[in-house]
């Protein structure tokens, strides 16, 4: 084991363990609302907005298995995270461009910047920390640690958006949508 990432076993045991529970709950989630809205999203909606919250979930999920992996050098976990960072920034853009051509949805400020800016912040934060982890690594350590927290928060954020959203905001909508196109009696 590599001592400087000894110290942050329990760390990542705490947000490891929290995002596999909240990927596995977004799950069920998602299979109850299915089975109680009348209008499921399109697929280009659930794209843009559902999936990457589980891409969040799983990508903290990977940074603690791989910072608590029994690597026998810094060189591994450094090589590891820019993959895992650049990936993350190209899923990014594929979100931007999934949320950009969804037409279920009229995103609001604080939709991209919880759907697409915060997330690229985080990835691009596990990218550069990883490029001076060797060099760096105590300061490395905690920017990815920062990182995972981030998307830790950004995939509970989400999720609760978009429960909120499907729960409260599109009935609503259902419901004047069905009156303005009932026949009017004057």
């Amino acid at each position: 084991m590599i001592p400087a990432l000894t110290h942050w076993e329990s760390y990542y045991v705490i947000v490891g363990s929290s995002a596999a529970a909240l990927t596995g709950l977004q799950f069920v989630v998602v299979a109850l609302i299915n089975e109680s809205t009348r209008a499921p999203s399109s697929a280009r909606a659930v794209a843009a907005y559902g999936s990457p919250t589980i891409v969040h979930f799983c990508v903290s999920l990977s940074i603690a298995a791989i910072i608590t992996a029994p690597w026998s050098s810094m060189a591994g976990v450094s090589v590891t995270m820019m993959v895992l960072g650049v990936a993350g920034i190209v899923y990014d853009f594929v979100v931007f461009r999934r949320a950009y051509r969804q037409e279920d949805y009229k995103p609001e400020l604080s939709d991209w910047i919880w759907h697409t800016v915060l997330p690229l912040i985080a990835h691009a934060a596990i990218l550069f920390a990883a490029i001076s982890l060797q060099g760096s690594p105590d300061g490395s350590l905690f920017a990815i640690a920062i990182a995972a927290l981030l998307l830790l928060f950004i995939g509970i954020h989400n999720a609760w958006d978009s429960v909120t959203y499907i729960a409260v905001v599109r009935p609503a909508q259902m419901a004047d949508a069905e009156r303005e196109s009932e026949p009017r009696h004057d």
